[in-house]
């Protein structure tokens, strides 16, 4: 490396390279037929199961997770056991610092779904002179610890020096040999490998030692030295060469210069009059700007950038899209700009209701940015206002009173729309359990309550009155609902007694449910009248929670069948389920109509609430009972001259909602997919239930990129079928559209940031999760080759199968 006394080396900050490195072996893990190691060397418990072994490894950044965990595949061969693995991170080398690890930890998941932890080792990335290390690591792991990210860690890989013998320098030795630090002399490498595997032979008879992962990093044609694309923060390494490469550290760096400072100040007094209004950007400040405006609404405008969109604030004000990166650009701390600011929003062009939801997002403060926001939303219709209700309520949270603008805004449209008025209700009443905002929400439900109350149909049909009992009566209903579930879930033996129980208290004690005294609102559909409970068509689900499956019948003569849930959290379904509805709204204003299946979910309390019940079978049932999904489809849609056997329209139908749900359960990182929660109705319509994992969070190894299982492909004719290619051609279609309302839904799930929804409150990057997985780097054509290359890697992921007979053994001993 050293050449004619010049070091050559790379700078980490330069290296857009993605983070991977190989998994190669386990060494030393005990087998089942071998004894249990001394207790003073490893705890590690062993059974007479075979061992199934998976790794798993995380970034961690100065102590902080980084991107989601990799893992590898199931190896149960062993021992040694080898997965010669390579694993790829979404982190590239530029994106570490010098604090950045690797956390390993090694599964055993011969057990179930949850596995036994066999070890863990975590290994810093780089050394003490700040240089990445190359070639192979041999890690000591911790018996029955996880690997422990934080600085510093509880699980260090390394042998401390202290405790190395003579194995340890003698593998020091290889890893300099393989990395060429020592010179290759053939007939004396030969000597030196044929006296180091004596002393492991001889070290494992003697000594009792610790289960080891070794894994390989990357190496470079020069050596790493680290180095931040910004600012550096180290202490200064003692220096003991003359030759040493140094990391000086300067204690200004970073801080706020205040002469800069004063002179951004001075730049934004002066052009606070006429000066700026005639200037007009150049070719290239053009082209930042309009780099600027594209902007996700995660990204915060640096510096230079809210310099350069408040200079040409006044040619961007008929850019509708430049609003809201002009209210990020101000300070207003700064009482006059913040004047002049307001000043200029009115005369803005108007903007769209995705881009004012952001200006109601915690990042905004200003009462009067708030409330120019409001006066946008009072433009949408209220079926687009439904959409957005749910976040709507959560932005009370970020408002300076409690009787807001926006409060006094959705109350307004509450009392003329009885859907707004019973969505907003229940959606103010389950945050009344959160104590730090109880007292908001109170004044928001009675704002409710008196505008209702003072409410008169022009027709004189209902009063406020009557229209706030009609209410209010639903959840009088939710209590006695509750009181049943108490009931029946005291109720020992089979699923079947549970059931008589149901019927029978519906008949006797709770009869008053059969026939109301006055129609309830459907709290799911508050414009459907429920009149009573069918007892003998009413049932409970075979599950842990064993929730209700009610039949109402309906002032006009129908059918209302309802799932009431207690014990659950159904807010993060509800938010799931409100996204489907968005983007099937989407996808319909682009003339692209996917057959999904937005069922409605309303959580009325954070552990209680309602689901629509639609009509279908899962695809477990459907398999066990006909085989394949195409067989079930000819019993309802049979056509001898159709592909398959099937109707062309029914298979279209299954076609285009599997491509739905295979987009939308991708943008939203839907995990713990299984066949049990894939539902299919008889007409083709497939769709998916249960949501209790989402932003990448899957309890199942492996997880596939996008939800596609190989039962679905086969009804679609195989993946070399004309039928398969439309599929992927609706996903890269709905993918493309979705994308272009992608800072709608990023703004949407901003506000519910603070929801008490444990996906998204405890994930403190759940926007720029979501936001990775638009892609909104690559251009149209590029997203469609990207999107394609998922499917094709989904569709070749073999492990999900192997988790499905797990699951579906512990669904059949429930």
């Amino acid at each position: 490396m050293a050449n004619g006394g010049e070091f050559r080396f790379f700078l980490s900050c330069d290296i857009s390279l993605p983070l991977a490195f190989r998994v190669d072996r386990l060494l030393h893990y005990p087998t089942p037929t071998q004894p249990s190691p001394p207790q003073d060397c490893t705890t590690l418990v062993t059974n007479k199961k075979v061992p199934e072994l998976i790794v798993e490894c995380k970034l961690y950044i100065d102590g902080i997770q980084f991107g989601l965990p990799v893992s590898t595949r199931l190896e149960s061969s062993g021992p040694p056991y080898f997965w010669n693995e390579v694993m790829t991170l979404t982190a590239k080398y530029r994106d570490l610092t010098s604090l950045s690890q690797l956390a390993f930890t090694v599964w055993d998941m011969s057990s179930g779904e949850d596995g036994n932890i066999v070890g863990g080792a975590t290994i810093f990335l780089f050394n003490n002179k700040k240089q990445l290390k190359t070639g192979r690591q041999k890690l000591r792991l911790w018996p029955q610890k996880e690997a422990d990210g934080r600085v510093p860690t509880m699980t260090p890989g390394k042998v401390p020096k202290n405790e190395r013998g003579e194995i340890e320098r003698l593998e020091r030795l290889v890893n300099k040999h393989e990395r060429g630090q020592i010179q290759h002399v053939e007939w004396l490498d030969r000597l030196f490998f044929r006296a180091m595997d004596k002393a492991k032979e001889k070290c494992e008879r003697t000594e009792n030692l610790y289960p080891s992962l070794v894994v390989e990093f990357c190496s470079f044609e020069h050596r790493v030295v680290f180095q931040e694309s910004g600012a550096n923060f180290y202490a200064p390494a003692p220096v003991l060469l003359s030759n040493q490469l140094v990391t000086v550290w300067d204690p200004e760096l970073g801080r706020t210069n205040p002469s800069e400072h004063k002179q951004l100040k001075l730049a934004r007094s002066l052009t606070r009059g006429i000066i700026d209004k005639d200037l007009k950007p150049s070719s290239n400040e053009r082209k930042c700007l309009q780099r600027i405006i594209k902007f996700p609404p995660t990204r915060s405008l640096q510096v230079d950038e809210k310099q350069l969109v408040w200079k040409f604030r006044f040619s961007l004000m008929s850019e509708k899209k430049a609003l809201t990166k002009f209210a990020r650009a101000v300070d207003w701390s700064d009482i006059q700009e913040a004047k002049q600011a307001v000043e200029l929003i009115r005369k803005w062009e108007t903007i769209d209701v995705a881009d004012a939801l952001e200006l109601l997002s915690p990042d905004f403060e200003s009462e009067e940015v708030r409330a120019y926001a409001v006066s946008i939303l009072e433009r949408a219709d209220d079926e687009e206002l439904q959409c957005y209700l749910l976040q709507l309520v959560q932005a009370l949270r970020f408002e300076r009173s409690d009787e807001s603008c926006l409060a006094h805004f959705l109350v307004k449209r509450a009392v003329s729309n009885i859907e707004i008025a019973s969505f907003l209700r229940w959606y103010v009443v389950v945050e009344l359990r959160d104590t730090a905002y109880a007292r908001r929400y109170y004044s928001t439900y009675d704002l409710l309550e008196n505008g209702m109350m003072k409410f008169a149909r022009d027709d004189g049909d209902e009063d406020g009155f009557r229209l706030w009992q009609s209410l209010t009566r639903q959840t009088e209903l939710m209590a006695q609902l509750g009181s049943i579930m108490k009931d029946v879930k005291q109720v020992r033996g089979s699923a079947q007694k549970k059931i008589d129980r149901l019927r029978q208290l519906l008949s006797g004690v709770f009869s008053e449910l059969t026939n109301f005294d006055e129609p309830i609102r459907s709290p799911l559909a508050p414009t459907v009248l429920l009149t009573g409970v069918m007892p003998q068509e009413s049932s409970i689900f075979k599950s842990a929670l064993h929730p209700l499956r009610l039949a109402f019948k309906t002032e006009n003569g129908g059918i209302s069948k309802i799932i009431y849930k207690k014990g659950d959290d159904l807010r993060q379904d509800q938010l799931v389920i409100q996204m489907v509805s968005l983007m099937d709204r989407l996808l319909k204003l682009e003339n692209m109509d996917l057959h999904l299946t937005p069922y409605r979910v309303l959580a009325t309390q954070p552990d209680e609430g309602m689901l629509e019940f639609i009509p279908s079978s899962s695809l477990a049932q459907i398999l066990s009972e006909h085989r394949t999904i195409t067989s079930y489809l000819q019993k309802f849609h049979p056509d001898e001259d159709g592909p398959f056997g099937i109707t062309a329209q029914c298979l279209e139908t299954f076609i285009k909602s599997c491509a739905g749900y295979s987009v939308i359960t991708y943008i939203m990182g839907v995990g713990d997919r299984h066949l049990d929660n894939l539902l299919l109705t008889d007409d083709g319509r497939l769709f998916h239930v249960d949501f209790a994992f989402i932003l990448g969070k899957d309890p199942k190894p492996f997880p596939p990129p996008m939800k596609l299982c190989k039962e679905m492909v086969e009804a679609m004719g195989g993946a070399e079928s004309q039928y398969y290619t439309r599929f992927k051609s609706y996903c890269c279609e709905a993918y493309n559209i979705l994308r272009k309302s992608s800072s709608l839904i990023l703004n949407l799930f901003n506000l519910m940031r603070r929801s008490n929804i444990p996906d998204i409150t405890n994930e403190e990057n759940a926007g720029l999760k979501l936001q990775e997985k638009f892609r909104l780097d690559l251009e149209d054509e590029e997203a469609i080759h990207f999107f394609q290359d998922l499917i094709n890697e989904s569709v070749s992921a073999l492990f999900p199968q192997m988790v499905e007979t797990i699951h579906r053994w512990a669904q059949y001993w429930r």
